[in-house]
């Protein structure tokens, strides 16, 4: 059992029915859903949707939260999550077309590790680095490493083999390593 687990408990008694510990629930968890919903997809509509869909899935599926097994937020996290990249999915892939500087910003009041990270001289190094690769590799690991997608949802996505994504993905981290190499040295 995880202590000091302030959703916990909460999410219980929802399991049980009670309203008023489900809107609790939501006024602990819903702004946090929502930037969260808005890293992956990017638009305030469909994390709005995303964010409906999350609370749903949670008052239909408290009862399967088990406090032995982690933490209630962390669980309601990957609810979360999951319902955001599900959206994700079902779009078309010209609704993502953009550059990668759009990809990596997430609205937020606080700078996310990627913005602290983006500030640095390695962070500029890596832009660089990667305006080398092929369109194809970069779009991959944009979604894979900053996104959080796997390399069957990028495939999915970009509606190719998810062998051919790994291929993609494989050799534009090989790329990148020489490029940062040769950077550096």
């Amino acid at each position: 059992m995880v202590t000091d687990d302030p959703i916990g408990p909460f999410l219980e008694a929802a399991a049980k029915g009670d309203y008023g510990a489900f809107a609790e629930i939501y006024r602990l968890t819903s702004s946090k859903l929502f930037a969260l919903s808005m890293s992956i997809l990017r638009r305030n509509d469909w994390a709005e949707e995303a964010l409906q869909e999350t609370y749903t899935r949670i008052w239909r599926s408290a009862h399967r939260y088990d406090s032995e097994k982690g933490a209630g937020m962390g669980w309601i996290v990957t609810i979360a999550r999951n319902a955001a990249l599900s959206k994700l999915m079902r779009r078309p892939k010209d609704e993502f077309a953009g550059n990668e500087s759009d990809m990596l910003q997430l609205p937020s009041g606080d700078p996310t590790p990627m913005e602290a990270a983006m500030r640095s001289s390695d962070a500029r190094q890596l832009m660089t680095c990667l305006s080398e690769l092929d369109e194809e590799q970069k779009q991959s690991i944009l979604l894979i490493y900053y996104q959080g997608l796997t390399q069957r949802e990028v495939a999915d996505h970009l509606r190719r083999p998810v062998g051919t994504v790994k291929s993609w993905v494989r050799r534009g981290l090989l790329r990148l390593r020489d490029c940062l190499d040769r950077e550096t040295a």
